[in-house]
């Protein structure tokens, strides 16, 4: 029991001096990992100590913005949505090759990515579950199908006006995203059950 104590790791430490650095609150989503999922997973998978249960280590966002081969502009507001839905500047994704069909040249900037870790990526995650995806267009929960095999999950978003920080009257284009969550789950179905415990709506209610 003592050891179990001892097993906190440095990146639940990290979280929690993330957010006392800057002066907010414990995000919602790590207090109830913390409280509630470690435990139910725990139990459901058998694991002997705290430190099998699989986490989610990082979100990563990438908006990949093919239309700034023609205009550059569109890239400039891609770079402010992204800055403005995750609250951390993103940094540019540019093309590894050459492709003369699309008039595309390597080094050329086509893209935008945000890795949110901390305080930061379980607020997102929050805002995502609770306000963002309900603002989808007939949604009806995400597929259950996006998993790689490695306990990481993808899912694609096709309007980045579902995120109500990005004012709908100064967009000038529709950007659709994809984001990426990253578990240090060993399957696919730990990973299914960690994320849904967190909130995530999947449309079926379990995964093989």
């Amino acid at each position: 029991m003592a050891k179990e104590k001892q097993t906190k790791s440095k990146k639940e430490t990290n979280v929690e001096k993330t957010a006392t650095a800057e002066q907010a609150p414990v995000p919602r989503l790590y207090e109830k990992f913390k409280k509630e999922i470690v435990p139910k997973l725990k139990e459901q998978f058998s694991y002997k100590n705290v430190m099998q249960v699989p986490r989610l280590e990082k979100i990563v966002i990438n908006m990949g913005v093919g239309a700034a081969v023609q205009d550059p502009k569109i890239l400039e507001e891609a770079v402010k949505d992204l800055e403005t839905i995750t609250g951390q500047k993103p940094s540019i994704r540019t093309a590894k090759k050459s492709i003369s069909n699309f008039k595309l040249r390597e080094g050329m900037k086509i893209g935008a990515k945000v890795t949110l870790r901390k305080a930061r990526m379980y607020e997102f995650l929050d805002r995502f579950i609770t306000i963002a995806l309900p603002r989808v267009r007939d949604f009806r929960g995400v597929s259950d199908k996006s998993f790689d095999g490695r306990g990481n999950y993808t899912i694609g978003i096709k309007e980045q006006i579902i995120f109500p920080e990005i004012n709908v009257d100064k967009v000038s284009k529709i950007l659709g995203m994809d984001i990426t969550f990253v578990t240090t789950a060993k399957s696919d179905k730990e990973a299914y059950e960690l994320l849904s415990a967190f909130g995530v709506p999947f449309r079926r209610k379990e995964i093989n």
